[in-house]
């Protein structure tokens, strides 16, 4: 049996209703929206999942749209503090320096928007950590500049909007990482130059990762790999 930590006490644990309100607003922003919904998507389109764990949790709308879906969802952190809602356990780990031990029994590992926050070398040892737990599944998600257009036009007899974006020549320069101490701020992002999506794939398939499938989102314009643990499969690391 697993044996997680219990729920510590940390600042996030008296922020106000007010305050809360206001930073899950701004957080889950409508380009946002379908970037969450498609974590809980993926997850559910695997075969045989009922464990997750959730890395990198934030405010919590994943944990909670993971929990009414019918998952038994574990978040790990940083913090000592688990999102408010849908969480049955909390681990309280850095991600640079995960013990395989402390994650082992889920079904799947769910790592969203989280490692483009450590350093590109740092990655490799967090999905080392990620394989050797044995957790069949892992859903990935990370930052997507590659080149890519953008255009979406809605009209009725009220209302015309239109929303584009364009992203060129990324691979041209290196990413401008402003404060290499904050780990708020990311470190790396795919399609600038040294951080192409095929660097980021032989990085999860040397960990003993293979990738069985990717997508991409538009509005947070990120990139979703799905990838099944070769050591479960019998295909050896």
């Amino acid at each position: 049996s697993r044996q997680h930590e219990n729920y510590l006490l940390s600042p996030i644990t008296f922020m106000t209703a007010a305050d809360f309100k206001r930073s899950w607003r701004a957080y889950y922003t409508e380009k946002r929206i379908v970037h969450q919904w498609l974590q809980v998507d993926l997850a559910c389109r695997l075969p045989d999942v009922r464990t997750v764990l959730e890395v990198g949790p934030h405010l919590g709308l994943v944990t909670a749209m993971l929990a009414h879906a019918g998952f038994a969802v574990t978040t790990l952190d940083i913090s000592d503090a688990p999102p408010r809602t849908g969480a049955s356990g909390h681990i309280r780990s850095d991600v640079r320096a995960l013990e395989a031990e402390r994650l082992r029994g889920f079904d799947c590992i769910l790592c969203c928007e989280t490692l483009e926050h450590i350093h590109w070398p740092d990655i490799d040892g967090a999905l080392g950590a990620f394989a050797r737990s044995r957790s069949p599944w892992l859903i990935m998600s990370v930052p997507y500049e590659g080149t890519q257009v953008g255009l979406s036009l809605y009209w009725n007899r009220y209302v015309f909007r239109k929303r584009s974006f364009l992203r060129k020549f990324r691979a041209l320069r290196r990413y401008p990482i402003t404060d290499d101490a904050d780990f708020d701020a990311h470190k790396w992002e795919v399609g600038y130059a040294g951080h192409s999506l095929a660097a980021l794939k032989r990085k999860v398939e040397a960990a003993g990762w293979a990738v069985q499938d990717q997508h991409f989102t538009s509005g947070c314009r990120s990139v979703f790999l799905v990838c099944r643990n070769r050591s479960v499969t019998g295909d050896g690391i």
